[in-house]
């Protein structure tokens, strides 16, 4: 007689990791307890306490980011640090929805396969040389950048889908010696290439805003998003041109010519066919709201507006359904952990923290010339992010103090509040786990640790002299110091 046993569900792995959940907890608790500085009220030494132990949960992830953030600001409640009222403000930040609308139509680049067109269109174009190739993967990524904030989607779903493609065509696989035919090479130029293009546009990564917000709350002058583009122009397309010559001569491909890659792209646009009805209405919301993003304060429409008449043209045509809404997780989740660090922000700034912070190091930084000092701090901002796995998490620890620092040091608002931007996504160069797109990218295998991190290294030094040289050179002829 046979046994019949009955099949054991598989166990689901927890959420909750108690070690960092302690260690979190902990340090909340014992910052609450710390007697307030002098000069600072004790309302606001609390919602210190909560912030520093909600960034610390982010950092070490004890929960997922979306649960760390919920109970970072139902402690701001039950604690009565905040009222309900004041907790749930976040939500109602224009800035926020701005990017989470921003996930839901670059959905739709996505899901109509214009995305993949569009990077398949300049590999026929420009591919014949592994050079040229990887300079075709960069500009698709450029393009594609001010209407998809998630840089793990742009480059990991849809340019490096084809860079695997294009390197088993070249015999360029994992795990048989053949990565450094061209897998390896494309592989560190397009990730590389990604923080360069993140760093260019408001709307090319999910904490872009909150740093502009931040921003805004220190300074009292919002960046807008042409503001930010005009700003990374110069030395943002000065990286691009730079990094794949870099990465060539300090990593090079074996294979040179790959006149195959045009040959298989063709190939690739072939089967997809004419451009569908769907695509046509991508491009058309896409020069939509990309001419109001540029143009639309003229007749008063802001970044927000316009980013709801793409997403409802989308819906209205049907390019979008309301499932895809309701299934775009990465939105729903960036809502929720950004509109409690941005309440937390605000509050931190309102209840006196940030002023007091600021006067306290400006005795610290008042030998310096505000030009010393912000090449100093910019730079130790830069390399800090070793510590972090998460762009996110490091802008919402770090940014807001850097920033008040340079304000107390005599720096211009504007220059040091985009300076610090565009380090808050340059920076995520050195590591392998240090942006969205880094685990997706150095799991492939095509590249080591050790070349991932020295490469890597290199590539940040040349980000601090381009950025801060020839983009100096270019803020000081746009006015902002």
């Amino acid at each position: 007689m046979h046994k019949i046993y009955a099949k054991q569900p598989l166990k689901k792995k927890s959420e909750v990791k108690l070690l960092p959940l302690f260690i979190t907890l902990a340090v909340g608790f014992i910052i609450w307890n710390i007697t307030p500085p002098a000069g600072l009220e004790p309302q606001a030494w609390q919602l210190f306490a909560i912030f520093v132990a909600t960034i610390v949960g982010l950092i070490i992830k004890p929960m997922p980011m979306g649960v760390v953030a919920i109970l970072g600001l139902t402690t701001t409640i039950i604690t009565k640090t905040l009222t309900t009222g004041e907790a749930l403000s976040g939500f109602s930040n224009s800035v926020i929805w701005l990017i989470v609308i921003a996930f839901f139509i670059s959905r739709g680049f996505i899901k109509t396969g214009l995305g993949t067109r569009v990077a398949y269109f300049f590999v026929m174009k420009f591919g014949k040389k592994t050079l040229g190739l990887s300079y075709s993967l960069l500009l698709s990524d450029l393009l594609l950048a001010p209407a998809m904030p998630s840089n793990t989607a742009r480059a990991g779903g849809i340019i490096l889908p084809i860079i695997r493609s294009l390197s088993e065509t070249y015999g360029s696989r994992v795990g048989d010696g053949t990565e450094r035919k061209v897998g390896a090479f494309l592989t560190k130029v397009a990730f590389q290439g990604d923080m360069v293009t993140s760093a260019m546009f408001l709307t090319a990564m999910a904490a872009n805003p909150l740093a502009m917000s931040l921003a805004a709350e220190i300074t009292g002058q919002t960046i807008s998003w042409t503001g930010w583009m005009v700003a990374a122009l110069v030395p943002g397309v000065i990286s691009l041109i730079i990094i794949p010559l870099v990465i060539y001569k300090l990593y090079p491909p074996e294979i040179k010519e790959t006149p195959g890659a045009s040959l298989l792209a063709k190939q690739k646009l072939e089967e997809m066919g004419p451009l569908k009805t769907s695509e046509w209405y991508m491009v058309g919301v896409f020069f939509l709201i990309l001419g109001l993003w540029i143009f639309g304060s003229n007749i008063g429409i802001d970044a927000t507006t316009t980013a709801f008449i793409g997403l409802c043209t989308l819906l209205l045509f049907q390019v979008l359904t309301w499932d895809d809404i309701k299934n775009e997780h990465g939105a729903w989740d960036t809502l929720v952990w950004f509109a409690a660090l941005v309440m937390m922000a605000t509050f931190l700034n309102s209840l006196g923290m940030i002023p007091w912070f600021s006067n306290l190091m400006g005795s610290t930084v008042s030998g310096m010339s505000w030009m010393v000092a912000l090449v100093v701090l910019a730079i130790v901002y830069f390399y800090s992010h070793y510590f972090f796995a998460s762009n996110t998490a490091h802008v919402s620890a770090m940014y807001a103090a850097f920033l008040a620092v340079l304000l107390a040091a005599g720096a211009p608002p504007l220059l040091a509040a985009l300076l610090l931007a565009f380090f808050s996504n340059l920076f995520s160069c050195t590591t392998h786990y240090g942006s969205g797109p880094a685990p997706v990218f150095f799991g492939t295998g095509y590249v080591s640790q050790n070349k991932w991190w020295s490469i890597g290294f290199i590539i940040s030094i040349i980000h601090i002299i381009v950025w801060l040289g020839i983009g100096g050179v270019w803020w000081k002829i746009l006015g902002l110091w």
